[in-house]
């Protein structure tokens, strides 16, 4: 086995990259101690959202003042890790808006049905996160 992946530390409001290493389930140089004394090291727990992984080949994209450490993987690991790390085809995020569209589509009738049952706007736009000033139009 030699360096198949890097783990690394996302550093504070950097766009998220990677695979967050607690979503791989375990992985065989999770449990070694190199990755403990580097977790340990910096602080951070193998389940912390901030521990990513990607691929060696796209080591290019770790944050260079990120923490990194190089390991070492079997292939059915590199392949899950791959996995987890490629982008979402165009066609899945379209996907999601269309669904995000579907739901919003209807946010006023909701919303009129919310204030007629007696739910205060103030506690709508909390449950929501609509604007109030949007609700209150409705209201007018």
């Amino acid at each position: 086995m030699a360096d198949d992946a890097y783990l690394f530390l996302l550093p504070p409001r950097h766009p998220r990259i990677g695979a967050a290493l607690a979503t791989l389930g375990e992985l065989e140089c999770s449990g070694t101690p190199a990755v403990h004394g580097w977790l340990q090291a910096h602080g951070v727990s193998a389940s912390s959202e901030e521990v990513r992984i990607l691929p060696a080949e796209a080591a290019v994209f770790i944050p260079q003042d990120a923490e990194r450490l190089p390991v070492p993987l079997s292939e059915e690991e590199t392949l899950r890790v791959q996995q987890k790390c490629a982008p979402q085809s165009v066609t899945d995020v379209e996907h999601e808006l269309l669904e995000f569209r579907d739901t919003t589509q209807e946010w006023e009738a909701l919303v009129h049905r919310a204030l007629t049952v007696g739910i205060p706007a103030q506690r709508i736009a909390q449950l929501t996160g609509l604007d109030p000033q949007d609700i209150a139009r409705l209201t007018a």
